[in-house]
């Protein structure tokens, strides 16, 4: 169970975050080109590859990619964004489409979230509890930058057990992210395919 979000602003200059929301703002749009690409690789398998047993933190691809969206989206409520309330269940998401149809809507909640903030805005404080554990704090910024980069460790999860199915996941590096991203916004052909 999410617990209610405190804020409190940081006071000392040891505490000043070194991260902007342009910084996050570029991690989450990574994370979501990253996970369109997943999804295209996504799209080839059956769903009974999607749900099928494997190796894994997990159990199965499915169970990995709603973890990963499930985290996304429970940082997403600490940090005072749209509240998802208990964590999400694998079995609500018997196919790739309908995992990807709510992502569609996580990440527009995430993208609405961000727009509000101001730098300043990453140095609050936000207290916080993970399931039943003891009440932390850390910055708005860290807490957002850990829920942007959460999904690169379970997409490298995820890739290899595409493999283990015959299925070759491409390179979701974030260095063929940075090309794309300037492609897209220097070129109106590429802008309008983005």
């Amino acid at each position: 169970m999410l617990s209610a979000v405190s804020f409190t602003p940081m006071s000392s200059a040891a505490d000043a975050q070194i991260m902007t929301v342009e910084d996050l703002t570029t991690l989450f749009d990574y994370s979501y080109w990253a996970n369109a690409g997943l999804r295209d690789v996504l799209s080839h398998v059956t769903t009974e590859q999607f749900t099928q047993p494997v190796a894994g933190s997990y159990g199965s691809i499915r169970n990995t990619m709603v973890h990963m969206l499930s985290a996304e989206w429970g940082w997403l409520e600490r940090c005072g964004g749209a509240p998802r309330g208990p964590a999400l269940n694998a079995q609500d998401y018997p196919t790739v489409t309908a995992l990807f149809d709510r992502w569609r809507h996580v990440e527009a909640s995430v993208r609405e979230f961000l727009s509000t903030l101001r730098d300043d805005d990453l140095g609050r404080v936000v207290e916080f509890a993970i399931g039943g554990g003891p009440r932390q704090s850390m910055a708005l910024g860290q807490l957002l930058h850990h829920a942007a980069i959460h999904g690169v460790h379970h997409r490298g999860q995820v890739a290899l057990l595409l493999r283990t199915l015959g299925h070759v996941p491409g390179n979701f590096d974030i260095l063929l992210y940075y090309p794309h991203r300037s492609a897209v916004s220097t070129s109106p052909w590429l802008a309008a395919r983005h």
